[in-house]
């Protein structure tokens, strides 16, 4: 008997969790030096083939640029590497002497993770990387229009990790994806962690599985630009960031809020280094090709300039590496004001960096907040203020806001998985990493005695009870010659008479 194609993609999810499972209490019981064995066979892998796993992804998707897709990769293997590759993740990782307190760290076990189309291949490393860093199996839900690229990708790693001595099955990757498979795989019993990056509905249902998730947010990332801004620093930081795989990284730039007074100068450095300026007749055009039912269109996402003004019915020039249109709105109504994974940006105008702090919050909450934010200026005063008040969980000062966010080129924590904390709905504002895989246990000493109060002694001093005491204590010593009673009396009378009832 033949399944239907939901029922095959639902048996699928069951069949590679219970081998994940299995797998993964196996790997649990491995040595540190034989993870990093393992860890590191797979970062070697993934930079033999992260040129290979790039083309297939561009040629796949239609999304970005090979050989940055190739860098992406590489940004996995080396960066991201070198950032988890002495991480404790077994046993006892830390000990704290002076509080009697060791730590242990324990897999979750087996992570469900969900991958984008716009970063498949270098997504689906770096997930299989921190996972099996951390002890974890994982199975991957890929992108349908990214099903081979991630399903290679996901190969390569799964045959680098057994051929270091991993548990076969540890690394697994849907050949049926669909919603019902995603579901099945996000709520199932099996199912540990979820470890979610996609659209804002995929999130969503992640956190409404009813298991532990790492989900992030859409990038609707503004940019301002201060007077004290070292103006042709900036625009080739901008320009780097915002082209680099057309513009398909959340953390890329997504408006620029610039100074009125560095206005001109602005703009005439990024017409020089290759932006095209759209008249207001060409920015309509555009315009109604960036968003569909008040989201992203695919049809741009990911594209050169040129194939998004040749969609546009419009004309750029072959040196054009970015489309640029002046707005004064923000909301949904404006498509420019939204998140664009694509070489288009909006440039925005206010007189000081107080109506550019209000600018940049509103373009975070029509679609940004939690993630990142990017400012440059050489005034300190401008910068902190920028980093006390936005709602942001990257503020990313003089560098590209694509290679800021994610760690490439700032001290923050390499990353492909960018958590937006609360403002964003989310779990951590922090850029994941192996870490976040862990359960954490903890043996702690006693160290210190709990003081235990004494019951107060209270002294009942009334007459009646007194006299009644004092007359029971001499009857029973027979000291004598009258009754109980006759010896409660005069008692009771001296303490009235001392005042005391």
């Amino acid at each position: 008997m033949k399944l239907d194609s939901d029922l095959q993609a639902i048996q699928e999810v069951r069949n590679c969790l219970q081998e994940a499972k299995a797998a993964q209490k196996l790997l649990e019981k491995m040595t540190q030096p034989q993870i990093d064995a393992i860890v590191f066979a797979m970062a070697e892998a993934a930079e033999q083939h992260a040129e290979r796993l790039g083309a297939m992804a561009v040629h796949e998707t239609g999304f970005g640029k090979v050989a940055d897709k190739k860098a992406k990769n590489l940004f996995v293997a080396r960066d991201i590497y070198a950032a988890i590759k002495d991480m404790q993740t077994v046993g006892i990782i830390r000990k704290d002497n002076a509080k009697q307190v060791w730590e242990i760290a324990q897999p979750v076990g087996t992570i469900a993770a969900i991958i984008p189309s716009t970063n498949p291949t270098s997504t689906v490393l770096f997930k299989c990387l921190i996972a099996l860093k951390a002890r974890n199996a994982i199975v991957i839900s890929p992108h349908p229009s990214a099903l081979r690229c991630s399903q290679e990708s996901a190969a390569v790693m799964r045959v680098a990790a057994e051929s270091a001595g991993a548990p076969p099955g540890l690394i697994h990757c849907l050949s049926h994806p669909s919603l019902e498979a995603s579901g099945e795989l996000m709520r199932h019993q099996l199912t540990d962690l979820i470890l979610a990056t996609g659209g804002t509905a995929m999130v969503k249902a992640a956190y409404s599985s009813g298991k532990p998730a790492y989900g992030v947010g859409p990038g609707n990332v503004p940019v301002y630009i201060h007077q004290s801004a070292n103006i042709p620093n900036t625009v080739s930081h901008i320009l780097q960031s915002k082209t680099f795989d057309y513009g398909t990284i959340c953390a890329s730039e997504q408006a620029l809020v610039v100074d009125q007074s560095i206005k001109p100068r602005l703009i005439q450095e990024l017409q020089r280094q290759g932006a095209y300026f759209l008249n207001e007749q060409d920015k309509q055009k555009v315009s109604s090709l960036l968003t569909v039912a008040k989201g992203m269109n695919p049809q741009v996402v990911g594209r050169s300039p040129q194939a998004i003004a040749s969609k546009a019915g419009i004309t750029v020039p072959d040196s054009a590496q970015i489309l640029i249109a002046e707005e004064s709105e923000v909301g949904h109504n404006y498509p420019f004001s939204m998140e664009k994974l694509c070489p288009v940006l909006a440039l925005y105008t206010v007189n000081d960096w107080q109506e550019g702090c209000q600018t940049c919050i509103e373009l975070l909450t029509l679609g940004g907040l939690g993630h990142t934010l990017g400012i440059h200026a050489e005034d300190q005063s401008v910068i902190e203020a920028f980093g006390l008040e936005k709602p942001a969980s990257r503020i990313v000062v003089n560098t590209g806001t694509t290679f800021g966010g994610i760690g490439a080129t700032t001290g923050i924590f390499p990353s492909m998985t960018l958590g937006c904390g609360t403002f964003g709905n989310n779990i951590t504002s922090d850029n994941i990493g192996p870490q976040h895989l862990l359960n954490i246990k903890r043996v702690a000493f006693g160290i210190k005695e709990m003081p235990v109060p004494k019951e107060p002694v209270t002294t009942n001093t009334d007459p009646n009870h007194v006299a009644s005491q004092v007359a029971d204590s001499l009857i029973k010593a027979n000291q004598l010659g009258i009754t109980r009673e006759e010896v409660a009396q005069i008692i009771r009378k001296v303490l009235t008479d001392m005042q005391l009832s």
